[in-house]
């Protein structure tokens, strides 16, 4: 099983913010937001996903999309920004690895910062026999509105969610080459390698160990991130009707306790 994941960095984004003199720090946070907010639409309308990360560096997942569509993206950006992206795709077993070989597609053609260096697209994408099964988890904090929103003011609960989500960033990357990403409100959505259920039950006790809070996560998979993800959120409303803290929207393999 394969995942494509695209690495998108807006080409020469540190110099252009300051030429010819500092730009206002609303209009640069409008600008990302906006731009963010049309990738997303256009790779989700395509069976993505797509994750903010830095803003100029955001990553997506492109199963079933291929070098025409991410073309399609560089001039719909240009069209329609004073900015410019590059694309570095990246195929892999794990998220993690995709992601190195989408950011050494990228790096190999130039700095970040090299005005001349503009609309790079490097890599291929899954071919057409490819398993590109994508798996996604959907977690979320247990009863994050009682514990947090009703109790604590916005920027005291802001921190409790970021701890969970920063303890379950470095140990899913970590111990399973998955990449997570905080999505808003209390919700974070990993893009993994198949995984038994013992492995995010270990991911959900660290996040407990470490920092107090308490997940709760639903697993989907599918040929796209669109579908995975989708089967995903059925799995975590499972999880909030069983009160269960993992649950998949698929059949498990039998184990050898069985």
């Amino acid at each position: 099983m394969t995942t494509q994941l695209t690495l998108i960095q807006i080409d020469n984004y540190g110099p252009w913010t300051v030429t010819p003199e500092p730009r206002r720090e609303m209009d640069l946070q409008t600008l990302q937001s906006r731009l963010f907010a049309d990738i997303a639409q256009f790779v989700g309308s395509r069976g993505g996903y797509v994750f903010f990360s830095r803003f100029d560096n955001m990553i997506a997942v492109t199963n079933g999309i291929g070098r025409a569509g991410h073309k399609s993206l560089q001039e719909s950006v240009r069209n329609r920004y004073p900015v410019t992206v590059s694309l570095g795709i990246g195929t892999a077993e794990t998220p993690a690895a995709a992601l190195d070989a989408a950011t050494e597609q990228i790096q190999a053609a130039g700095s970040a910062q090299d005005k001349s260096r503009t609309e790079v697209l490097a890599g291929e994408p899954l071919d057409g026999d490819a398993d590109a099964t994508t798996h996604m988890a959907h977690f979320d904090v247990n009863d994050a509105t009682g514990k947090y929103t009703d109790q604590l003011n916005e920027f005291d609960s802001f921190i409790h969610i970021e701890r969970s989500y920063a303890s379950l960033m470095e140990y899913m990357r970590e111990a399973h080459g998955a990449l997570s990403f905080f999505v808003g409100g209390d919700n974070i959505i990993a893009v993994c390698p198949e995984l038994p259920t013992n492995a995010y039950q270990d991911a959900i006790d660290h996040v407990e160990d470490d920092v107090g809070v308490e997940l709760k996560v639903g697993v989907g998979r599918g040929a796209t991130a669109h579908d995975a993800g989708y089967d995903a959120k059925h799995a975590l409303e499972d999880c909030r009707y069983e009160g269960t803290a993992v649950e998949f929207e698929y059949p498990q393999a039998a184990t050898g306790d069985d």
